[in-house]
């Protein structure tokens, strides 16, 4: 009976061990990484990664990025300069052609951030720039996911194939992608600003607003589904799976007119805390 008991206590003991190591894989599995981390680099049988951080501090407000290869991310700060990083990645058959095509490529930082990348090198340069709040952007990427967050001013972004992610941006906003999932969160009780129009061709829409927040908001997709937490912006009747599915409605008194709009994908509107 007691060794019956002790093993019982033994695989409770074994089976919490499994869990709290699955549930600390899943949590790093998710942890953000660094940017440009060498955690990043790669290899296979054919090809191997190398990546090189490159920082430099500029004096403007009027930030211009033009990026081939490459996502941005553009953080608004509390400081008065702004920080470029920029990772220089390159894959090649060896490390050392790899780091070849590396330490060929240049970043400027004068005018436009943008990087003279050899044609027909497999290579990309991704941005971290971290810029006053009050910063205007004009923002360009070919191939490449473009992140915003915390800037108030004037906004211009646009990229060919990439995710679009917007975090507390306001000001005068205007953006597409052509192919990318679009993502905007909203905090505080109105937008300031003059507004935000924000489209993308071919993607999913995920808009988050506190209950209490002011605004003219119009959403809608050109073929997909429709669902919002707030009456205001609901469907009237049967909704949808597919076809036109479009809602506007003055929100809290109305203010600044927010549009995000997709051409094809689902759409969904949340409610979020402030």
């Amino acid at each position: 009976m007691k060794r019956s008991y002790l093993l019982v206590i033994t695989l409770i003991c074994l089976l919490s061990s499994v869990g709290f190591a699955q549930k600390s894989k899943d949590k790093d599995k998710y942890k953000k990484k660094e940017f440009c981390s060498k955690q990043n680099n790669w290899s296979n049988r054919d090809k191997v990664s190398v990546s090189d951080l490159r920082e430099s501090t500029i004096s403007t407000r009027d930030v211009k990025v033009d990026s081939k290869n490459g996502r941005i991310t553009v953080i608004g700060e509390n400081r008065n300069d702004v920080l470029v990083k920029a990772c220089v990645r390159a894959w090649a058959r060896s490390e050392a052609d790899a780091r070849s095509v590396v330490n060929s490529i240049r970043v400027n930082t004068s005018g436009v951030i943008t990087a003279d990348v050899p044609k027909d090198s497999n290579a990309s340069v991704s941005y971290e720039i971290r810029v006053p709040n009050s910063s205007d952007l004009d923002l360009a990427s070919s191939n490449g996911r473009i992140g915003i967050q915390q800037v108030n001013g004037k906004v211009r972004f646009k990229t060919s194939n990439g995710r679009v992610t917007l975090d507390d941006v306001t000001g005068d906003v205007t953006g597409q992608t052509n192919n990318g999932r679009v993502t905007v969160k909203f905090s505080g009780s109105s937008f300031r600003g003059s507004g935000m129009n924000v489209e993308t061709n071919n993607g999913r829409v995920s808009l988050y607003m506190p209950t209490n927040f002011a605004a003219n908001v119009e959403a809608g997709t050109g073929n997909g589904r429709l669902s919002s937490d707030f009456s205001e912006l609901s469907i009237s009747g049967k909704k949808r799976k597919y076809g036109a599915n479009r809602v506007s409605a003055s929100l809290n008194g109305g203010g600044a007119k927010v549009r995000i709009v997709t051409g094809n994908g689902r759409v969904s509107i949340h409610r979020s805390s402030n």
